[in-house]
């Protein structure tokens, strides 16, 4: 059968395409359309099962309703609990998201972007990922909002919501010296990305203010076999260290899985902090300690700013930058030194 068209439902009831179209995008009040006239109208488009043509809506608009998520890995506890909150609250405003994944691959990312720019995104909403730093210059020169989370880069001048990594490592090792931890280790990506290299500072201060040694581990992150096989050489290597500190969640599973192999227990042998809180630390033995991200309030900020560029679009103002704080959860793997 024929899908249905505006032209159809017009004809049907000897009426304009232009009140049809007032009709079915809520405007009926607004130019005087009676009740009788406009329950017909609804009437029919559900008897026909009408749906209207979205890129036409979005030739005439100039707005697709369309958002470009894009991230390392949607999979990572992280970034799929952002994804979720996100997505709860586009939907209620009547916008879908895009979700991708990078797989940190710098052509891959390239490819994902063309592809949310020929699907004509209204927004993008970005972890950014590395390599890609030169496509999202051009992409803000065109005036499309992009907000980044997670991390920012200087040189992009864009819209971004963080928080403050560098404090809450800081907190976290201050938490471990408190607690008679001297010996304490920091393992973290081989990175540029920003908030890597300001999680790492937290930790170095606090060191350097307790006039402790630091060790620090970056992996070269390929994937979880490799990750664990890098962490196995550097903790037998470091066999005097009292605590550790995972720079994020998936390389603190990683961790763990390299307590397993290796017969390490955790606070019994060395102390553990988490950047990051995802549901699995809750069930170790004991609980490991998190430094825990506003996810909620991520996300609200990132569809706040972006909601707000996209409301007054073509209006130049300045960049929005939102930093907020995270907490420590303390839990068993962190408690005083035995």
């Amino acid at each position: 059968m024929k899908k249905p068209s505006i032209k159809d439902i017009a004809s049907r009831l000897n009426i304009s395409i232009t009140t049809v179209s007032f009709v079915i995008n809520g405007k009926a009040k607004e130019k005087n359309i009676s009740e009788s006239l406009t329950k017909k109208v609804l009437d029919l488009v559900a008897e026909l099962n009408y749906q209207p043509n979205a890129l036409a809506k979005s030739l005439r608009t100039g707005k697709t309703q369309i958002l470009g998520f894009l991230v390392d890995d949607i999979s990572e506890p992280f970034f799929a609990a952002i994804a979720r909150h996100l997505d709860e609250i586009a939907s209620d405003l009547g916008y879908k998201i895009l979700f991708s994944s990078t797989r940190n691959n710098t052509q891959k990312a390239i490819e994902l972007l063309q592809i949310l720019k020929d699907r004509h995104v209204d927004g993008y909403i970005m972890a950014l990922p590395e390599g890609l730093e030169e496509e999202v210059k051009k992409l803000i020169k065109t005036e499309t909002p992009v907000v980044l989370f997670d991390r920012y880069v200087p040189d992009v001048k864009t819209d971004y919501v963080i928080i403050d990594n560098q404090e809450s490592v800081y907190q976290a090792t201050k938490h471990l010296i408190d607690n008679g931890y001297k010996k304490i280790g920091f393992v973290t990506l081989e990175t540029s990305q920003s908030q890597m290299i300001d999680r790492l500072s937290g930790y170095q201060v606090a060191m350097a203010e307790a006039g402790l040694s630091t060790s620090v581990k970056e992996v070269d992150y390929k994937n979880g076999a490799d990750s664990i096989a890098q962490m196995t050489t550097y903790f037998k290597t470091e066999r005097k260290l009292d605590a550790v500190i995972f720079a994020a969640n998936y390389i603190c599973m990683d961790g763990l899985r390299t307590f397993k192999k290796m017969g390490i227990k955790i606070h019994q042998d060395i102390a553990v902090v988490s950047f990051d809180d995802f549901e699995l630390l809750e069930f170790c033995d004991p609980p490991v300690t998190a430094i825990v991200q506003p996810l909620n309030a991520i996300a609200d900020n990132v569809m706040k700013i972006l909601l707000s560029r996209l409301n007054k679009a073509g209006q130049a103002t300045g960049n929005t930058q939102v930093k907020l704080p995270a907490h420590l959860k303390i839990r068993g793997s962190s408690l005083k030194k035995i």
